[in-house]
Formats: structure tokens, C-alpha cells, sequence
């Protein structure tokens, strides 16, 4: 098969992306995968966390919702948020809370929410545990019944689900 963008030299690389359940394929030859960034995994080259870093963090927030970038300062390691990008890692583990508002941007970009809950055991794997896992199946449960009434335009259960949802999340302990 020919490379879909040159379409001269034999495609030799598949690049797969899934957005919103839509998969997206592209056979590309070696030189036009690396014009668009991609290379193979046993490249010695590093993987470009500081360039995914500092894309994923440009349009952050609506205009004037929050700070610039050169603002956002540890105040432990002085270390700012534009230089995080750009080195991809922290100075120190107060950066994580100094550039939290940010970071959920940047996880809900990558993972779709800010807040990873990780994997709910099967029953058998709970040993008796079983009423710590049934709050965040509640939780889940009542996401989705709130967007099904907005959706639905019921503002009056939403607002009640919304309170639910409140009060579930606080005996959890997350704060949204």
C-alpha cells in the first residue's frame, strides 16, 4: 500500500487515533511519519512529553477565567508553569498543588476527566468490602441520570441529582 501522504514510497507505519469512539486510521511511509512527529518506539530518541505538555496546556481555559502561564509560580521551588511545560517534570511536590487547575485541563484532555477513580474490583476481589465501592457506583449511576436530565431539560431533578451527587462526592472525600 502507498503512503495516504506522499503517495509515492510504500506505506510502512499505521497510525491509529480514536476520538469519541471514531477510529481514524492513516498508512504512512517512514519519512512522512516523522515529518508529523511520529517515530518508532525503538528509536533512541526521547518520547516528546515536553511538546505534548506545552500543546495540551496552550488553550487551557476560556479567556479570562485564569492565570497566564508566566503567573503560575511554586512557591516552594520557584519553578513556573511555562517552564514545566517545557522540561516536563516538577521541582518539587508542591508544584502539584500550585499547578492543579491546569493539570486537571490537562488530564481531562488526555483521559477525558481530571479524576481517576481507577478500577472497581469484581466481588469476589472485595473480601466483605463491599460498601466502599457502592458510593462510586452511585456516583457513576448519578452522573449519568444528571446529564439525562439536563439533556431532557428537567432542571428541577437535575438540581436534586446535582445535590446527590454533592453529598456522595463529600463522603468520598473529592472535592470537584
Amino acid at each position: 500500500m502507498l503512503c495516504q501522504d506522499c503517495k509515492k514510497r510504500e506505506a510502512k507505519v499505521q497510525l491509529v487515533q480514536i476520538t469519541n469512539n471514531l477510529k481514524t486510521s492513516l498508512e504512512l511511509c517512514h519519512e512522512c511519519a516523522e515529518a508529523r512527529g511520529f517515530h518508532p518506539p525503538t528509536d533512541p530518541k526521547p518520547f516528546p512529553l515536553q511538546e505534548l505538555l506545552a500543546n495540551l496546556a496552550k488553550p487551557a481555559t476560556p479567556a479570562g477565567k485564569a492565570e497566564p502561564l508566566e503567573n503560575l509560580v511554586c512557591p516552594t521551588c520557584k519553578l513556573t508553569f511555562e517552564e514545566f511545560t517545557r522540561q516536563g517534570r516538577f521541582g518539587c511536590g508542591d508544584c502539584y498543588r500550585t499547578f492543579r487547575p491546569r493539570l486537571e485541563t490537562i488530564m481531562r484532555k488526555i483521559h477525558g476527566a481530571s479524576l481517576h477513580r481507577g478500577k472497581i474490583p469484581q466481588p469476589e476481589e472485595l473480601d466483605g468490602r463491599k460498601e466502599s465501592v457502592l458510593p462510586i457506583k452511585e456516583e457513576e449511576r448519578l452522573e449519568t441520570e444528571l446529564k439525562k436530565a439536563i439533556e431532557a431539560e428537567d432542571f428541577e431533578r437535575a438540581a436534586e441529582i446535582r445535590d446527590k451527587l454533592k453529598s456522595i462526592r463529600e463522603s468520598l472525600g473529592v472535592h470537584h
